[in-house]
């Protein structure tokens, strides 16, 4: 499998490109911070683009987002040195594998699989793509229809994740999953501590306080917990991603340093960079592959940021 795209149902297909950045500067990146991150000009660029394969238009989800405010949101860290140490490679044997494959049809019943989630104002797609992840798994796996917190891994994980909303590390979402396990959304639902639900917070995205109680009454925290048995990275090699997906669920994917400003203007097709330099990392959820009609091999992912994108 050649490359990777976004196909968002609000999958996105994506098709990932190189990365580089060029020089700029400082005045230039400072003024550049205020400017509103739909643009026309990446809009006409990428609609005329005669190789790009894939519809850019407005978003109303991001109608009031200044590109300082984009970047905030891409909240994967780069990876401190010696923290994938010690953390197991899972590399998959050679195996037949369909040539497209969906986990929302592969497991029909487990409907948290295609849900959207919206992140709001607050760098958590880290924390949002793992637990998506996770309770996907206790559904395909256990039987068992859950939807968990993502606002217990974000205010208790603490810095051992991150920075909460401001950013942090992926894999240390999946520690923290086998380590203390996570409670349920009903317990523990997307708040910040501003008192406010996300997404209707904006401009404000604080780190949310990790109180350890249920919101609901008749609920213990500990009691509520759901864990992980382990914590592994998968091989790089598309057939290992593709393998891993196949035989046990959708995995949080991360793409570090990426030129995704063209990425906010994602209407429909399949996604490879055309324009726009270096916004940050971001984590979204993969859960299948596919090939375009174009012959363009393309990853499936879900995003979080709401219905209202893409």
């Amino acid at each position: 499998m050649g490359g990777v795209g976004v196909s968002l149902a609000l999958l996105v297909a994506v098709v990932l490109s190189a990365v580089a950045a060029a020089p700029q500067l400082a005045g230039t990146a400072k003024a550049e911070h205020s400017l509103g991150i739909i643009q026309k000009d990446i809009i006409q660029t990428v609609n005329k683009h005669p190789n790009a394969g894939w519809t850019a238009g407005h978003n109303p989800y991001f109608a009031n987002y200044t590109i300082e405010q984009f970047k905030h949101i891409l909240g994967v860290k780069p990876t401190p040195p010696g923290l994938l140490a010690g953390v197991p490679i899972k590399i998959h044997p050679e195996m037949d594998l369909p040539k497209e494959f969906d986990a929302r049809t592969q497991w029909s019943s487990c409907s948290t699989i295609g849900n959207i989630l919206d992140q709001g104002h607050c760098g958590a797609c880290w924390a949002f793509a793992a637990v998506e992840a996770l309770q996907d798994r206790f559904c395909i796996h256990l039987n068992m229809s859950v939807s968990l917190s993502v606002n217990d891994l974000l205010a208790c994980c603490g810095f051992l994740c991150g920075s909460g909303c401001n950013g942090g590390y992926p894999i240390s979402a999946w520690r923290y999953f086998r380590r203390s396990g996570v409670v349920t959304e009903e317990c523990d639902p997307y708040f910040d501590q501003t008192g406010c639900q996300h997404p209707g917070c904006e401009p404000a995205y604080p780190t949310p306080k990790c109180q350890r109680k249920c919101k609901v009454e008749n609920q213990a925290w500990k009691e509520n917990k759901h864990f992980s048995v382990n914590a592994y990275r998968v091989h790089s090699n598309p057939h290992d991603i593709m393998a891993e997906v196949y035989k046990n669920g959708p995995v949080e994917v991360a793409f570090t340093y990426c030129q995704i400003l063209d990425f906010a203007h994602y209407k429909s097709g399949v996604y490879k960079h055309i324009t726009g330099g270096v916004m940050g990392g971001h984590a979204v959820k993969l859960i299948g592959w596919g090939t375009s009609d174009a012959g363009e091999d393309y990853w499936l992912l879900a995003n979080q940021w709401n219905r209202g994108w893409g």
